[in-house]
């Protein structure tokens, strides 16, 4: 079962790349386009839904590889029982915000569908399609949270930190 949750993170991680790269592509058929006389109808509105697209599917592997920002300067010196409290608290409630988040980047898209709004380029663009991965990129996430709680609750490492060790091994 880890082999599969590890290869869905890392497939988050694939997906965010990807549209990093496709917004790459987007500005540079856009460049290549002024050059030759032609425009790349609604590259903006693509390009920016590629970008949230990338930062939320970014969110669960960048958790899970220990890259988002934490402060241990004080946590470091803690200890192991009050570390496991504060680790806890910190999962409850990151989980209690992503859980909060998901749902109404769910609904969101939900309402999107419903009320049949597009963009406003050349290109009439449903926008409940580029929702779709934001919702998507915050399931994940939630995923992630909730997957480390459950190795916290376990008195297991949970996979940032024990990445957070791995980087403060290779510093010294």
């Amino acid at each position: 079962m880890t082999s599969f949750r590890d290869k869905f993170y890392l497939a988050s991680g694939y997906a965010a790349g990807f549209c990093i790269a496709l917004i790459m592509v987007i500005i540079l058929v856009q460049i290549v386009g002024r050059l030759f006389g032609f425009i790349v109808p609604s590259a903006e509105n693509v390009s920016g839904y590629a970008l949230a697209a990338s930062t939320f599917f970014g969110l669960a592997y960048t958790f899970r590889e220990g890259g988002h920002i934490r402060v241990t300067l004080v946590i470091q010196n803690w200890s192991a029982k009050a570390r496991f409290v504060q680790e806890l608290a910190v999962l409850l409630l990151g989980l209690g915000l992503a859980s909060y988040m998901t749902f109404y980047c769910w609904h969101m898209v939900y309402e999107s569908y419903i009320f049949e709004e597009v963009s406003h380029g050349y290109i009439p663009i449903p926008i409940w399609i580029p929702q779709i991965p934001v919702g998507l990129g915050m399931l994940a996430f939630n995923i992630a949270i909730l997957d480390d709680l459950i190795a916290v609750l376990r008195k297991r490492t949970p996979s940032y930190q024990s990445h957070e060790n791995e980087l403060n091994l290779e510093e010294v």
